[in-house]
Formats: C-alpha cells, structure tokens, sequence
C-alpha cells in the first residue's frame, strides 16, 4: 500500500468522477485533511481504489472502492488487508456506503448500519433567508449587520494565522459550555484537521471567506467544490461573542457560491445541538450514509 500524499490528488480524482456522488466525503480534499487523526494509505486492487484509515484503534475503509464496474473480490481482499491489521477483526469495515449500493452489499452477504447523514440545503434557501421559516436567521443577521462595523473578503494563505487564532479561543468558549470528554477530544481533533487544511489550503483547492473587525479575523468559513452543482462547507468559525455573525457569515458565503444549486453542510457527528442548528436552515434533503461489516 501507498501512503496518501499531494501527489495523488490528479489519480484519486479519476476515481471520484467514475461515478456520480452527493456524500460530501467523495472529494480529495475530504480525505487528505484527515492526514491529521490517521495514517492514510491506498492501493489499487483489480482497477479499484481501496483507501484505508488507520490509528492506535484499528484499519477501516473511509470509502467502498472505488471503481468503474463493481466487484466482489476487492471487496473481500479489502477485508483481508484490515483483519491483518486489526487484532479484533469486527473493527474491520467499509464507512460512508450510499443508499443506491445498499442492495449490493446486503445480496453479497454483509450488513448495512446507518450513520449520520449529511444536510443538503438549497444556496438559493441559505442567500435569501426569505420566508417566515428563515425569520430567526434573519433577524440575527439584520442584528449583526446594524450593530457592528466589519470587513468582509475572500480567505488567503496570509489568514491562517488568525485563522488559528480565532479557532483556540473558539475552542476555549465552546469547552466552557461542555465539558465532556467526548466532546472536548472532538474539538482537539478539529484542531488538528484545520491545521492542516489551512497549511494546503491552496493545494487541496479549498475556497473560504473571512470577517474581520477591530484588525483581527472574527469568523471565518471554507470548502470545496464538490461537483458542479454542490459545493461542501467544510468548517465555520466565529467569535461566539458576537451575536448574529453566524448568521451573517453563512448567509454571505452562500451568496458568494452563486454557481451551485446545493451546499452540503455536512453531517451533525451525532451532536443534538449541531442538528438542531442545521435542521434549522430547512435542509432540501437528508443524504444517508451507511457502515458495512460482516455478519459475525
């Protein structure tokens, strides 16, 4: 196997096109940004591109393989390479299974577990907030607007600094409402993975957009494209202090996507507070995602 560099971006993307796919999780950039938690290796098995994830825990597949006709045997071989690797074989699994490949895996014999889905929510909904469904994201963002004096522009390698300013005191403020473990270990995680996506940030082609007041960067946001009609929003950052600047950062960056139809604003990682939020921006659509493992 190959350990996952820059320099596979150009194949990993013949992969990806081979077939149509709404997961935000289906994008080089997706995959290259969790460098930071594991050791991200690939191989090419009978013209399929199997892409394994390890840690301390154990190996997993991030995504099926990826290939222009289906096969059981990589499948298989797939499982052979993880249970090498783990000492408990159960650990072994493929993630992020689509609703429309389902009925193949179940025929072939393995089990099928639901995870969190992604929220695909029309740009249009998300730019106008019109309505009486959008009144409480709209207030706070005529809130932001009348009380603040602020400056708004693209996101640039010369951000990143301030980028990762924002996020540690982000970080400090969130933990001062939560204390859990679980939670806590999440937002180091994210620490981690923005670290690394803002240092390759033009490399993985990410696209973001900053708020500044005061000469110091007070939110920020960023993504990728991931086919012509959806973009993914990747992170969004704010000063929690300040009330209606996620509104108004959200709602700003989606006027500025204009050329896509949808924005996937990921999945909630199983977080109630998270999927209240997004819920709250009337998703057009819930995109299943599916785990698959062996009946023991």
């Amino acid at each position: 196997m190959r350990k996952l560099t820059l320099k596979d971006r150009k194949l990993f993307n013949k992969y990806l096109i081979l077939s149509p796919h709404e997961l935000a999780v289906f994008s080089f950039a997706n995959i290259y940004i969790w460098r930071a938690l594991y050791d991200i290796k690939w191989q090419v098995i009978e013209n399929s591109l199997c892409v394994f994830f390890q840690d301390k825990i154990g190996s997993f597949m991030y995504l099926p393989p990826l290939a222009k006709e289906r096969r059981p045997k990589v499948i298989k071989e797939a499982f052979a390479i993880m249970d090498k690797i783990n000492k408990n074989k159960d650990i072994s699994r493929i993630e992020n299974i689509e609703q429309e490949d389902l009925d193949y895996y179940r025929a072939l014999g393995y089990l099928a577990h639901e995870k969190y889905p992604d929220y695909l929510c029309l740009r249009d909904d998300l730019a106008g907030l019109g309505g009486n469904k959008f009144k409480s994201q709209r207030a706070s963002y005529n809130y932001f607007i009348k009380h603040y004096d602020f400056d708004w522009r693209q996101l640039r390698l010369p951000d990143s600094a301030g980028c990762l300013d924002l996020f540690n005191s982000w970080v400090k403020q969130r933990k001062t409402q939560s204390s859990g473990d679980i939670y806590c270990g999440m937002l180091e995680d994210s620490r981690k993975v923005i670290k690394d996506a803002l240092a390759n940030y033009k490399q993985l082609n990410l696209e973001g957009v900053v708020v500044s007041g005061n000469k110091k960067i007070k939110a920020f946001s960023f993504g990728y494209k991931l086919n012509d009609d959806t973009f993914c929003i990747l992170y969004e950052i704010t000063d929690l202090s300040i009330k209606g600047l996620a509104q108004f950062i959200f709602r700003k960056f989606s006027q500025e996507l204009k050329d896509y139809k949808y924005i996937n604003i990921m999945d909630d990682s199983g977080l109630e507070n998270l999927r209240k939020t997004k819920l709250s921006y009337k998703p057009a659509r819930l995109i299943p995602a599916y785990v698959v493992t062996r009946d023991a």
